[in-house]
């Protein structure tokens, strides 16, 4: 069997606020929306992949707690963490913590959507196992 991201789900307090974010602040695109009163919505990274966001439960606020079971960040890669950091301080992206060490090697840089969800920042340099995964599409890249 072949697998391939198609999409990755995230429950919203406001869909319409969180998926403006998504496309202001990091440039996605939106593709389809269910037109419903509290909407979901598909929109798309610069490199294709898909992140729906729909309708969540307000009254549970864990979305920052990355210790917590379950998928926990969005991890997006780009060429300079420094780069991105600028661009994004410029779109109004605050940063709490500073740059840190990656695990498998590269540096990583925290933040949070405009509902506390996490994501960050992933420089890595070139070598076997990231210029592989980059061959096969399994590195996803936004550019900013």
């Amino acid at each position: 069997m072949n697998f391939a991201v198609e999409h990755i789900g995230l429950a919203a307090r406001d869909t319409v606020a969180l998926k403006d974010w998504y496309l202001e602040v990091l440039g996605f695109h939106e593709v389809f929306t269910d037109g419903k009163s509290q909407p979901a919505f598909l929109i798309e990274m610069t490199d294709g992949l898909l992140i729906e966001i729909y309708p969540g439960d307000p009254s549970v606020d864990v979305a920052s707690n990355n210790k917590l079971a379950g998928w926990r960040h969005l991890a997006v890669r780009v060429d300079s963490i420094e780069y991105a950091r600028a661009e994004l301080a410029r779109r109004g992206v605050t940063f709490e913590e500073p740059i840190k060490a990656a695990g498998g090697g590269g540096r990583v840089l925290f933040f949070k959507d405009r509902e506390g969800n996490l994501l960050h920042l992933v420089e890595r340099s070139a070598g076997p196992m990231w210029d592989r995964q980059r061959h096969r599409g399994a590195v996803r890249s936004a550019s900013l």
